[in-house]
């Protein structure tokens, strides 16, 4: 990518009405829009200095409105970069896969873990099985065109897919629940609510520790069976939720 002067935006920034750090971030908004694709890192603060006559100040409350929105990322030591586009979920049933390819975005897995073993209480109690009972504990890394977005540690009931680990999970485990086993997820209960990065998720999510994450927790049935229970943290610049309210009549 050329980050030269030339290939910037040529609109001169002007004492005017708009602040010179409003004028500063309208153009690095047009260029991120047309120009630059997530990932791109973005020209340096000198050149933005000199290219539009502007203070280091200036250009960092331009850079900085911009991270805070999400459009932009910092990375200790490498700069600036353009985020990826946020994932825009309605709060409808579907699985992360399906999500990601309803936006143009390639989604792929890491396996952080995967084995049959014996589930915390809440996990028999929701399934309804006896405790002793082991079930199906994936964990994994979700990506979206190379970039993290979440991390899903999720239990399916071993009693309805007893070898669901001898499939491809690095892809939708719903496709795989509604065609290999006949247990299409069709209702799902959901709990949101925020939380801060530990150690490890921020290393996994390439965020600082005690970054705020969007928490979910997810209990979905098969009709009237239970078939999985996951709890999912994302990051907040890379996922949002969004839903239509009504109000009803008395």
């Amino acid at each position: 990518m050329d980050h030269s002067p030339q290939a910037l935006p040529k609109r001169p920034i002007t004492e005017g009405p708009a602040p010179k750090h409003a004028q500063l971030r309208e153009i690095l908004e047009e260029l991120i829009s047309t120009t630059l694709t997530p990932g791109d890192l973005l020209p340096g603060e000198r050149v933005l200095e000199e290219t539009y006559g502007v203070s280091r100040i200036t250009v960092r409350r331009a850079i900085g409105d911009l991270v805070s929105a999400g459009r932009l990322r910092r990375v200790r030591g490498k700069g600036t970069f353009v985020a990826p586009n946020p994932l825009v979920s309605r709060l409808h049933l579907a699985s992360f896969s399906d999500e990601m390819k309803a936006q143009n975005v390639k989604s792929s897995s890491k396996i952080l873990l995967s084995a049959r073993a014996v589930p915390p209480t809440i996990v028999a109690e929701y399934f309804g099985t006896d405790p002793s009972i082991q079930h199906v504990h994936l964990r994994r890394l979700r990506l979206g065109d190379g970039q993290p977005y979440s991390i899903d540690d999720a239990w399916y009931n071993g009693t309805l897919a007893p070898d669901l680990l001898e499939n491809d999970v690095y892809n939708s485990v719903y496709t795989l629940l509604e065609n290999q086993y006949q247990i299409p997820i069709t209702e799902a209960d959901q709990t949101v609510s925020a939380v801060s990065a530990d150690e490890q998720q921020a290393a996994l999510l390439d965020v600082s520790p005690g970054t705020p994450l969007l928490h979910i927790v997810r209990l979905a049935q098969s009709g009237d069976k239970p078939v999985e229970l996951c709890s999912s943290v994302y990051r907040t610049d890379r996922y949002r939720l969004t839903t239509r309210v009504g109000r009803e009549s008395a």
